[in-house]
């Protein structure tokens, strides 16, 4: 069967809408922060691919009642396809694989098709691609928003970098998984789970540094690169302690970059952010500095 190599990773585009008052709550798990497709569809007039995807596809969803991360290959040859799964340290094996059971028909349905795919929930996230797929640095920039909101009063920069500092220090010792709070500044970090304890800390320090200079003073941010993520919110009248709460809007603008794969659709970038806050607090609050 015929296959068109890429010559460049996934193509960008994304939308990003104002966010009004909501309220979220622990069920919006599965709402979509963004979707990553390639720009060439499959050649498959024999049906292999297509089936193999849906083999693919089928593995990694038997497997998320078991595991918050897996790995694997279906097929072999030029028609094999290499995907993996993986779900937020804090959501539980029940919830992760209800998070994981929504992304197949959601990929075919946004990317049809394509060779390569990611699709972002705020809970979890799924990615495959064809043999030979050209790949990208494991600290390459996907996606980011940051917030419209600015701090005021002196002090916040200090505030954040010290706030941000504590995933670096968290994720080590966690299995790649931290969420925090630090005098009112809520974090959140999490590297892929077949990245190394070494790997996973200098991308993690890549990804601290990406929020730092690219959202500057806003007072929330969230910087997704291929291996790891990292996102914080500030509150200045402290931490919501419950996991339901009315918000004001901070959803931003995303801002994009010449060689990542994000496509944000529907407006949701914002709303995503925000309910990946609340989603953890209560974990948050539990554990004080809850480590996963």
């Amino acid at each position: 069967m015929g296959l068109t190599r890429p010559s460049k990773p996934l193509s960008l585009l994304f939308l990003s809408l104002p966010l009004l008052a909501i309220i979220v709550s622990s069920s919006d798990y599965t709402t979509l922060i963004y979707k990553g497709c390639a720009d060439q569809k499959f050649q498959d007039p024999s049906g292999v691919f297509t089936q193999n995807l849906k083999t693919l596809f089928d593995s990694l969803q038997s497997q998320s009642s078991a595991a918050k991360f897996y790995k694997t290959t279906s097929g072999d040859g030029q028609s094999a396809v290499t995907g993996l799964f993986q779900c937020r340290g804090d959501l539980s094996s029940s919830d992760c694989r209800t998070c994981v059971s929504k992304i197949p028909e959601m990929s075919l349905k946004l990317c049809d098709n394509t060779i390569a795919a990611r699709i972002q929930l705020t809970g979890c996230y799924m990615r495959y691609e064809v043999a030979g797929f050209k790949q990208v640095s494991g600290t390459e920039l996907l996606y980011k928003v940051c917030g419209s909101t600015r701090a005021s009063g002196a002090g916040f920069g200090d505030r954040l970098r010290m706030a941000l500092g504590e995933i670096v220090k968290g994720i080590e010792g966690s299995n790649g998984f931290y969420t925090g709070t630090y005098e009112a500044v809520f974090v959140l970090g999490q590297c892929e789970g077949d990245l190394g304890s070494v790997d996973c800390v200098d991308c993690a320090k890549s990804a601290v540094d990406r929020a730092q200079s690219e959202c500057g003073d806003s007072i929330s941010g969230q910087i997704y690169l291929q291996k790891c993520y990292v996102s914080y919110a500030y509150y200045p009248n402290g931490v919501p302690t419950t996991t339901t709460t009315t918000t004001k809007s901070d959803s931003g603008t995303g801002n994009n970059t010449q060689k990542t794969a994000a496509i944000v659709v529907g407006g949701v970038a914002g709303l995503g952010f925000v309910i990946a806050c609340f989603l953890v607090l209560k974990s948050a609050v539990e554990k004080k500095e809850g480590k996963y």
